[in-house]
């Protein structure tokens, strides 16, 4: 098949989406496929060029990114980048080379790609793509949403309000110290805090407001941290992520040696059923489509909490999702592969 790797964009999770790209793209050639790894904001050429050739090409990018930087990148700065001949989210050609291919697999993260506006775009043009529809996104992006959907669907998830940028800047009396500080629709916890006290709880909000105008205070809980990723509606094993210190944030996340993971997590069976039951309901109910990741806490009473649902997880070879598809008996090819085949049916 020809196949597009739609990566990049302009969200602070840029850098992941890059190196997820580059790992689904040589996977999928790997499997005979002509996949080409294109930046969906920078696009590709000039506007006339001839594009019969794309998927003869090695890569359609201008930049080589090969690991993630210990802070997440300036977005301004790389809107500057692109200049002024192109206005809107897509770059040059980045429409007509998508409608060229069998499927586009859906490597971006973040905002604009994760939160339901691409797939829209796409369903109105006819262009076939990987992961959950624009509703599925959107619903499961938004963690205000999300959460009162888990609360009405008897989901247990940490109690917490959202709060405006322009709103009173007041601890919320039901949450109360310590307490996570979050965007509302945010992901790779990019903005995301812990404080114990009103100076860093003020300090938290202006962390998470530099990325949207609304956030999350969420009450802290203290646990193990755990995820499940959806494959078809299908849980797959629980992987625990054992931070070496502090909690699982951005540079955790993407820094070699910050974490741990453990896959099958050391728990209970009856844990880790009750977790990959709350995981398929999930993706059950905010509609999500081929695969997710679904993210957890365990409390030291041994009650479930769940934090959120990843509806474009990484994928890069050695991300949870990978990780735990391979607990299950399928490589990391023949994950990406399935994924393309499974949102074609």
């Amino acid at each position: 098949m020809n196949i597009v790797v739609l990566a990049g964009g302009i969200s602070p999770e840029r850098e992941v989406s890059l190196i997820t790209g580059k790992g689904v793209c040589e996977a999928l050639r790997s499997k005979g496929h002509k996949a080409v790894l294109l930046d969906a904001f920078f696009g590709y050429g000039k506007k006339g060029d001839d594009l019969s050739d794309v998927f003869e090409k090695d890569s359609l990018l201008k930049e080589n990114i090969s690991v993630v930087g210990m802070a997440e990148p300036d977005i301004e700065k790389i809107k500057k980048l692109r200049g002024d001949n192109v206005k809107g989210f897509f770059g040059e050609n980045v429409l007509d080379i998508c409608g060229m291919a069998d499927i586009v697999f859906m490597a971006l993260h973040g905002a604009e790609g994760e939160d339901g506006k691409v797939q829209a775009a796409f369903d109105l043009l006819d262009i076939k793509y990987t992961g959950s529809g624009y509703l599925g996104s959107a619903v499961a992006m938004d963690k205000g949403i999300s959460k009162k959907i888990f609360e009405t669907s008897g989901i247990s998830t940490p109690v917490s309000i959202s709060m405006k940028k322009d709103g009173v800047k007041k601890m919320p009396d039901e949450i109360g110290y310590p307490c996570v500080v979050k965007p509302c629709s945010g992901g790779s916890s990019v903005g995301v805090s812990i404080a114990n006290n009103e100076e860093e709880f003020l300090t938290a909000l202006d962390a998470a407001f530099k990325y949207e105008d609304e956030v999350i205070i969420e009450e802290y809980i203290k646990g193990r941290e755990f995820s499940v990723g959806v494959l078809s509606g299908r849980s797959l094993p629980v992987i625990e992520i054992i931070p070496k210190e502090g909690f699982y944030d951005y540079q955790t996340k993407y820094q070699p040696g910050m974490a741990d993971d453990v896959c099958p997590a050391n728990i209970t069976k009856e844990q880790t059923e009750a977790m990959q039951k709350y995981a398929s309901h999930v993706y059950s109910i905010l509609k999500l489509e081929t695969y997710a990741r679904i993210d957890f806490l365990l409390d030291e009473k041994g009650d479930i909490y769940c934090l959120e649902a990843n509806t474009l997880p990484g994928m890069t070879p050695t991300s949870l999702i990978p990780q735990e598809a391979k607990a299950a008996g399928m490589d990391y090819a023949e994950l990406c592969e399935f994924i393309v085949n499974d949102s074609l049916n």
